[in-house]
Formats: structure tokens, C-alpha cells, sequence
């Protein structure tokens, strides 16, 4: 069974919780410490990720570190259908690509915003979200365009990737960080259609 060490709060770890529940892939949640203890950065837990940040995973002795390299590793490993993660269409995995960069992008603003007012981290609080209304304003105008033709996600396929579920978690929670999501009308909707995914399960802030 895969071990995911694990922070309830993190949008970041949310995001393997929540594409395992999609997956229907049975897995162990290892608590860290993260806040107040500082658990991740302890000589420790260095021994598992050297960089001190979670989510990490132990697939059977197969460790992995990074958020969102985790989610290319369960799609691919775990998703029989192939559609999370479509390495057989060379066009829509380069567009999974391109919007995961992206959501490092909503992770280094929005979701730093929500980690500087509920964890005081020391982060330039009006650039994170001055940045996190830009990249929210390109997303907004991007979904209109796919709803217009008659397109549900975030890449051109019918189904979602995991550069959805990599960006949902960071949109859902950026009004913890002070980020309004009212100016974003079909990001909202884009996101109530995500919440109706077979197997979507929540975590504090996301229900």
C-alpha cells in the first residue's frame, strides 16, 4: 500500500488524497507534523525527502517527492483508462504539461497567500495575490473559450487530467488567502464540475 506523508491542510498533499480517491487506489496517510512542529524540515524526515517539503510517497520502497511529478506518477501507474494522464495522445499530454506548469504558477501565489495568513509564512502578501488574480484572469478567459466549444476542462480532451485536479485545489481555497474567486464566474463553474467527479472527496475548506 502506498504511504503518503501527509498534512491535512496542504492543497499539495490534498491533491495525491484526492487523485487516489478518484483512482480508487487504497494508500496510508503518515501525518507530518508541518504546523507548529516543523516536522518536514527535521533531520528526519530529511532522510525520506532531503528538500524538507511534503507530499512524499513510498509506493512499496518507491519514494517520490514533489506534488505534482506524484500526480503523473499515480495517473500513470494507477489510471487504466489512460485519460488523467493521456501519454497516448502527443497533442493533449503536451497541453497536460503546459497547464501543470501552470499551477505551479497558482501554487507560488494563491496558495502562498493562504499560507501567509493561516500559517504566517513570510510571503509579499499583495504579490502573491496580484500575481494569483493574473494567472486567475487567464484561466477565466481559457475556460470561457473551452466552454464555448462545448468543452468542460482545462486541456482540449473530453475528460479531465490531472492538470485539473493539480490547479482545482489552489483556486478552491485562494479566498483563504485573501484572492476573491467573484470576478470568475466560469472558473466557478468550472470548478462545481470538477466537485461532481466520481470518487471527489474533500478536506477542511473544500466540501
Amino acid at each position: 500500500m502506498i504511504k503518503l506523508y501527509d498534512y491535512v491542510l496542504s492543497a499539495n498533499c490534498y491533491k495525491q488524497r484526492l487523485m487516489m480517491d478518484i483512482l480508487g487506489v487504497g494508500y496510508e496517510s503518515i501525518p507530518v507534523d508541518f504546523h507548529p512542529g516543523w516536522e518536514h524540515k527535521g533531520d528526519e524526515f530529511k532522510k525520506i525527502n532531503p528538500l524538507g517539503h511534503i507530499p512524499v510517497i513510498d509506493d512499496d520502497g518507491y519514494i517520490l517527492r514533489d506534488a505534482h511529478a506524484i500526480l503523473v506518477y499515480l495517473a500513470a501507474k494507477y489510471d487504466p483508462t489512460g485519460l488523467w494522464y493521456p501519454t497516448s495522445d502527443p497533442e493533449l499530454i503536451g497541453e497536460t504539461a503546459q497547464w501543470m506548469l501552470f499551477a505551479e504558477g497558482t501554487t507560488n501565489t494563491a496558495s502562498a497567500a493562504r499560507l501567509h495568513v493561516n500559517l504566517g509564512y513570510d510571503f509579499d502578501i499583495e504579490a502573491c495575490r496580484e500575481g494569483a488574480h493574473r494567472l486567475f484572469r487567464v484561466l477565466e478567459e481559457h475556460l470561457w473559450f473551452r466552454e464555448r466549444e462545448g468543452l468542460d476542462w482545462v486541456c482540449s480532451g473530453t475528460h479531465p487530467t490531472i492538470a485539473d485536479l493539480a490547479i482545482f485545489p489552489d483556486v478552491i481555497l485562494s479566498e483563504e488567502g485573501g484572492v476573491s474567486r467573484l470576478e470568475y464566474p466560469t472558473i466557478r463553474r468550472w470548478a462545481d464540475r470538477f466537485k461532481r467527479i466520481p470518487g471527489f472527496s474533500v478536506m477542511p475548506g473544500i466540501f
